[in-house]
């Protein structure tokens, strides 16, 4: 195993990889042995996506955590909220994903919790089934194995999703889905068959293939067909979610695109009705609009670094009700901490029924300015950029939480390293569309300088 397996799947928060020449069934069985006694677990529930590699990646692992001695509780073809969801509901010691989520076909990988949903990073517990699996010298097997089960938990997923807002306020919108051929093509009847919502589906069949777009609608591109979808059929609403279903982005009646930050703050204030005075996280990415409107509803903001487990162990640590990120990452307290783009999808729709106008009309007062998106840079020396960016504008208010943040009175910006590959990330944002242009051109200038 030494030889063969490339640490590098293992990420910060995940394992990831090309199957089956990074991560394959070996590599998988392995996984199985040192996950059940790192975890001194005794249930665990695993489910997977559409991905062709999925069911031989499942078989592999709990083949080795059944020789470890685990109960394994194969859930099916889910989406990773729902993985979330049936680790908290059901009192599992430990659950896993398998699942590349927005990544290409060829490529599969694992999400890992604890109880409770409590997601496994590099820091609290991943890096060390990586040193197990590496060096081959697993704990002897369990003198009685384990076995496995099934049990389906998308009815009990569907009600919990719901059990987030007043039904009765969902009116009946006419909504196009994107399920990029991934697993919101499993889960949104599911919720979907409870409401009065007309749905026009998009590639719901399941295919790891992904035959009509990648299943990553961060990027604009990879939202062009359900913005024609949403004019071409007259619908309220747009709503796209990526492969594993843990991740949503909408689009306005007119086809315009509504970004995470602007999410955020939807689902913030509607948390606020219910939660006054309550604490909301957001990542350091969103826009400045995110803080300045939860406070001026009442609310408590807390800027966090970007990364689930980072953002689950800060709501956990200060007992905060919802975080939102700018990748359409939505996290909810009563969801074991976890995210979930269908709750965050239905406290939309909650917002958008309660308010009776269109999305256009409900988001303007809340979007007013513009950001750059993210952009990525490949980069030799990551380091010495964050020092040129610094001393460059060393005249601004500079913070270090996640890279090198930027700040002046009309205009920021952040730049970042990626934790799994040689690039830098760049996000602008400004007051006017011609700030925010004018500052992101002259930082890739700097970023992209030889």
């Amino acid at each position: 195993m030494q030889s063969r397996l490339d640490a590098n799947i293992f990420k910060s928060y995940d394992v990831r990889g090309i199957y089956p020449s990074e991560l394959n069934d070996d590599v998988a069985y392995a996984i199985g042995r040192c996950f059940v006694p790192e975890l001194g677990a005794r249930t665990i529930a695993v489910g997977r996506d559409m991905r062709p590699s999925g069911t031989a990646l499942f078989d592999a692992f709990a083949r080795g955590a059944t020789d470890a001695g685990a109960e394994v509780v194969d859930i099916g073809l889910v989406s990773t909220d729902a993985l979330y969801f049936a680790v908290g509901k059901f009192g599992f010691d430990g659950g896993v994903m398998i699942t590349a989520s927005h990544n290409p076909a060829n490529y599969n990988g694992m999400k890992f919790t604890r109880a409770n949903a409590e997601a496994i990073s590099l820091d609290t517990g991943l890096a060390a089934i990586r040193d197990c699996v590496l060096s081959g010298a697993f704990p002897p097997p369990a003198k009685t194995p384990g076995s496995i089960s099934s049990r389906d938990v998308l009815d009990a997923f569907a009600e919990h999703c719901l059990s987030f807002v007043n039904r009765a306020a969902i009116k009946p919108f006419k909504i196009a889905i994107d399920a990029g051929n991934g697993m919101a093509g499993k889960t949104v009847p599911y919720v979907f068959k409870h409401l009065p919502c007309e749905v026009t589906p998009l590639f719901f069949e399941l295919d790891g293939s992904f035959p009509n777009h990648p299943a990553s609608p961060i990027e604009p591109e990879n939202m062009a067909d359900l913005q024609a979808a949403v004019k071409r059929h007259g619908c309220d609403v747009g709503v796209a979610f990526d492969g594993d279903a843990d991740r949503m982005f909408i689009v306005d009646e007119k086809a315009q695109l509504v970004d995470g930050s602007t999410v955020t703050t939807l689902v913030a204030l509607n948390t606020l009705k219910h939660h006054p005075g309550a604490k909301i996280l957001y990542n350091l990415i969103c826009s400045r609009s995110v803080p300045e409107l939860i406070a001026r509803a009442g609310g408590v903001p807390i800027r966090s670094q970007v990364g689930h487990s980072i953002i689950k162990k800060t709501m956990r640590e200060q007992d905060v009700v919802f975080g939102g990120e700018h990748s359409g990452h939505f996290f909810f307290k009563d969801n074991w901490y976890a995210d979930s783009g269908m709750i965050a999808l239905m406290q939309c729709l909650e917002v958008f029924g309660e308010a009776a106008a269109p999305v256009s009309t409900v988001i303007a007062p809340i979007d007013t300015r513009y950001r750059s998106g993210e952009i990525n840079t490949r980069v030799d020396d990551a380091a010495a950029k964050l020092k040129l960016i610094e001393s460059h504008y060393r005249d601004a208010a500079i913070d270090h939480l996640d890279g090198v943040t930027v700040g002046y009175p009309h205009w920021w910006m952040n730049v970042r390293p990626s934790n799994t590959e040689p690039l830098l990330r760049l996000n602008v944002e400004g007051d006017t569309r011609e700030l925010m242009e004018r500052q992101r051109d002259e930082a890739l200038a700097l970023i992209r300088s030889t």
